[in-house]
Parts: C-alpha cells; sequence; structure tokens
C-alpha cells in the first residue's frame, strides 16, 4: 500500500514539475496551420463598447480580438476606435472619427478595413445605403494592394447623417457593418 501510495506521489510530483517548467518557457503552438500571435498581439485589457455605434454594429476600444490582429499583420492602430461586422469577417479602424456626412464638406472618413478570411487579390467591394432605407446608394471598390495583412485602406463618403448599413465582399466572403455618420 505505501509502496502505491509513493508511486503516486511520485507521479504527481512529476507531473507538476513538468507543468511549471511548461509555463516558464511558453512555446507558441500554430492553430490551423496559422503561426501564433506574439505575446504583444494578446489584448490587455477588454474591449470597452461606446453609445455612439448604430444598427447591430457596436463601436469598441481596446481588447483587439486574435484573429484580427493576425489579419492586421500584427501592425493595427491600438489607439483607434473599431467595429467588428456580422459575421466577425472583417473589422474597420475609425481614423476619421467621428464620421461625417457631406461628400464637398468632408471627403476623407478614414477607415482601415482588416478582413479576417484572405483577400486572394479580390477587390473590396462596398455597398451602403440608410439603415431601414433604399436609397441613396453609396458602391465603391477597394483594390488589394496594401499590406501589411489583409487589409483595404477606405475613405467612404455618404451624402446624409445617420445610421448606414454596408455590404462588404470580397474573394469568397461576405459580411455587412453599420456605421453612424454625424451631420458635417
Amino acid at each position: 500500500m505505501r509502496a502505491a501510495i509513493a508511486t503516486m506521489v511520485s507521479v504527481v510530483l512529476v507531473a507538476c514539475s513538468g507543468e511549471a517548467s511548461a509555463r516558464a518557457t511558453p512555446t507558441p503552438s500554430p492553430v490551423s496551420g496559422t503561426p501564433s500571435a506574439p505575446a504583444s498581439a494578446t489584448p490587455s485589457a477588454p474591449a470597452t463598447a461606446f453609445a455612439d455605434g448604430c444598427g447591430s454594429t457596436s463601436v469598441v476600444k481596446g481588447g483587439i480580438p486574435s484573429w484580427l490582429e493576425e489579419a492586421g499583420g500584427h501592425n493595427n492602430p491600438t489607439s483607434l476606435r473599431y467595429v467588428v461586422a456580422h459575421p466577425p469577417l472583417v473589422a474597420g479602424f475609425l481614423f476619421s472619427d467621428p464620421l461625417r456626412a457631406g461628400h464637398a464638406e468632408n471627403p476623407a472618413n478614414k477607415i482601415l478595413w482588416v478582413v479576417r478570411t484572405p483577400r486572394d487579390g479580390s477587390q473590396l467591394i462596398i455597398d451602403g445605403h440608410p439603415l431601414g432605407a433604399a436609397l441613396p446608394r453609396v458602391h465603391e471598390a477597394r483594390p488589394a494592394d496594401s499590406s501589411p495583412g489583409e487589409i483595404y485602406p477606405d475613405g467612404i463618403d455618404v451624402p446624409t447623417a445617420g445610421c448606414w448599413q454596408f455590404d462588404l465582399s470580397w474573394a469568397t466572403s461576405h459580411a455587412q457593418v453599420e456605421l453612424n455618420y454625424v451631420a458635417s
């Protein structure tokens, strides 16, 4: 009986010491063939949601999801607010914050779109209209010519203030996001 207990205690001690050394020197392991993000890519704080989102899209800051870090080539702007589309296949970092309506007054609403699935050289097609209305409509196509990561710099402008729904498509993926534009 004592021999059995001594053996079990030895096994537990060996297992515990193995865990401690594994924690002391972690080795990143790829997931689905994708290399792990560096430790700095792990969100240090949860995302904070803001009240100025619209439709089913929240505007958030901080806590960048790991898929977004990977897709952005570990080069995403960390100080900007962003939105995540539904399904979560694309996010947009808001360089212009708040977004402003009106082409003549403010033609520079900069958004950096980061797509989760490979671009495969495809353009990002953006079709938008006010949420709950068919008109007016905006349409843009952005080339897949920027890097690092799966990114599309954009500057989509809309003619009227309010909540706008955008349908985004690239390669074989499609997502939707709603963005709030204020009057200029």
